[in-house]
């Protein structure tokens, strides 16, 4: 019969139209997100012994851990992430012995600026038993507790 794939194409389309719709009005909606998601990182700095593994797994040598050695123990000062070359792979996370670095919900990290980009998790001299991430300020750093 000639027209049959024509039929079968608008039978397909007429069920289409009767589903529910998936479309969400961002930002006055979200979406779900997964569990799994990798979005922001946050930083427990009350869990890091500052061993440094996160530094070394990262295939992009995003991470910086700037740490102390205080009566033969290291200690967190400063944790930093040039999150532009990030690829957001995970082994950072994977490689964490405590668990204190971990991926977020969110998802909003873009900026308009490169300076903007630079994550700060934890400043230098800045300490606390939990420390979430936030970005630089045009250059300068931020404080964790900003």
């Amino acid at each position: 019969m000639f027209g049959k794939g024509l039929v079968k194409g608008l039978g397909i389309t007429l069920q289409e139209l009767f589903k529910p719709k998936v479309t969400v009005q961002y930002p006055f909606e979200s979406a779900p997100i997964p569990a799994r998601f990798h979005g922001r990182f946050t930083l427990d700095a009350g869990n890091c012994i500052a061993c440094g593994i996160c530094q070394n797994a990262c295939p992009n040598r995003v991470i910086n851990c700037i740490r102390t050695k205080v009566d033969k123990k290291n200690v967190l000062t400063g944790y930093h992430m040039d999150i532009q070359y990030c690829l957001f792979c995970g082994l950072c996370v994977e490689a964490c012995p405590k668990g204190a670095l971990k991926f977020s919900q969110d998802f909003e990290m873009a900026g308009y600026r490169r300076q903007d980009l630079p994550l700060v998790l934890l400043a230098e001299g800045q300490g606390g038993p939990a420390c979430d991430m936030e970005p630089a300020e045009s250059g300068k750093e931020a404080t964790a507790g900003d």
